[in-house]
């Protein structure tokens, strides 16, 4: 009788912290099971080869929308099936209540079950989820989140505090369905988050960074000067100072409740400045997110393709925010990168800026640009790569020891990478439910070959196999 179920044999292992070895890894269950220089094949029931290829954890990523334009059920099956494409083989989705989503509200002692219910077997990858508390009793709610379902991160909308969003004629709090969504509730949900910190146990407030009355004095500028339908304009009317000064304000209310926070998709010079300086002089347990669209997608580029596609909250910048992004990658200001994935339809973009719903995919594409553009272009490290994709947004979340990590006893969740393969991304390459991408056009520079999930071989050289068997993850 064979000793593993699945060999890894003759790849170069990335390990977080450490550097890279070759080495075999070995698989028995869902777990890895042994690393040494030569395992025989014979110990095995079945071997991938990996000669001359990069082993690396498989990505968790950290930032994902389920259920936002299209029902759960649906985004479940179709976009993390996207997600192994890019060797992702945990997705951590944020959920609301208001509009989009479910569109309604009440507790989420009814909501979440349902939540759960929905995305059970239909998930190729495992699954988490943050929370969004929207209104005061659902603050109240959090410390039976965090014990009862394992949700250690929830969420705030700093945008829509207060703000009537003039483009389209929403109110905030038709939108949120909530009650008082201002700085006070913010205020009310950190001392709900840092009241249920434990030891070893990091529960954390994830934001979302945008002022909103300086973004209803921007808008109602641009859209004076003669309505531009271009993302230049929508990134005028949404300007990096709203990113700086709402980063102030949430810093200064974490610090004074002592909550973890995690600054989510900084898009701009402004932004990750700010960022910076809070995580350097403030003594805060402060995590910094980046997408790869705000790393790698530029306005002017995009406005030249002509089409909307691109909008998205925040939105995309300039080619000199790229760089300072990339530049707080490299120094380590930037904690994990994320795709910010959620599945839009050209038909949901059209031709109008204000209407067009923000957001688009690209969960299949986070090792493949952190690879081509980061390792390839700039010279990160591989290990920095694993540690951005992979090991950083488990260690934040709460999956630190079973996701993240090759060492024995971790999940067998590996993503195998071909450093050398050239594609040239389409949107039917990424397979996924969206039907146009960003990246359409460029080429990138090292590729998933095979991504594996509890041990289970589920993408294969280009082909998604099996079923869906990715599970729920307590955190």
């Amino acid at each position: 009788m064979s000793r593993y179920d699945l060999l890894v044999k003759g790849g170069t292992l990335v390990l977080p912290y450490t550097g890279t070895v070759r080495a075999d890894l070995a698989v028995r269950g869902n777990r890895i099971a042994a690393i040494a220089d030569e395992i025989p094949v014979s110990d095995a029931v079945e071997v991938v080869d990996a000669r001359n290829r990069l082993v690396f954890p498989g990505a968790v990523d950290a930032h994902f929308h389920l259920g936002i334009y299209r029902p759960l059920e649906v985004d479940a099956a179709e976009e993390t099936h996207s997600s192994l494409v890019g060797g992702v083989t945990t997705v951590l989705s944020y959920f609301r209540t208001g509009q989009h989503y479910l569109n309604r509200t009440g507790p989420y002692a009814e909501i979440f079950p349902e939540v759960l219910a929905a995305v059970a077997g239909r998930s190729w990858t495992d699954y988490g989820f943050h929370l969004a508390p929207m209104d005061t009793a659902q603050v109240g709610e959090v410390p039976a989140l965090v014990d009862e379902h394992g949700v250690s991160s929830f969420k705030y909308y700093m945008f829509y505090k207060g703000f009537n969003l003039s483009a389209d004629s929403r109110d905030a709090k038709a939108f949120t369905m909530s009650d008082e969504y201002d700085l006070g509730h913010l205020y009310q949900i950190m001392e709900a988050v840092a009241a249920n910190q434990r030891p070893g146990r990091r529960v954390s407030l994830s934001l979302h960074c945008e002022q909103a009355e300086l973004m209803r004095l921007f808008i109602d500028r641009v859209r004076a000067a003669g309505d531009p339908q271009t993302l230049k304009a929508y990134s005028d009317a949404r300007p990096p100072l709203t990113e700086r000064v709402a980063i102030g304000e949430a810093t200064t209310l974490a610090q004074a409740t002592n909550c973890p926070v995690n600054l989510l998709h900084l898009s701009s010079a402004d932004a990750i400045a700010a960022a910076g300086t809070a995580k350097r002089t403030l003594g805060l347990d402060l995590r910094c997110e980046v997408t790869l669209h705000h790393l790698c997608l530029d306005h002017d580029e995009l406005d030249r393709r002509g089409g909307l596609g691109g909008k998205v909250n925040p939105p995309i910048r300039s080619a000199e925010d790229n760089e300072a992004l990339w530049s707080a990658v490299a120094d380590g200001t930037v904690d994990w990168v994320a795709s910010d994935h959620a599945c839009c339809l050209e038909e949901h973009k059209g031709d109008q800026l204000w209407p067009a719903l923000p957001g688009f995919g690209g969960t299949a594409l986070l090792y493949p640009v952190l690879i081509s553009e980061g390792m390839h272009k700039r010279g990160l490290s591989a290990q920095r790569v694993a540690e951005l994709a992979s090991a950083n947004p488990a260690k934040a979340y709460g999956l630190a020891g079973r996701k993240g990590s090759l060492m024995v006893g971790a999940d067998a969740d590996i993503t195998i990478i071909d450093p050398e393969k050239e594609q040239l991304v389409t949107a039917e390459l990424l397979l996924s439910g969206q039907d146009h991408c960003p990246f359409d056009g460029r080429t990138v520079k090292g590729w998933p070959v095979a991504t594996i999930v509890g041990g289970r071989i589920a993408y294969d050289k280009g082909e998604v196999i099996g079923e869906p068997g990715g599970s729920y993850v307590t955190r």
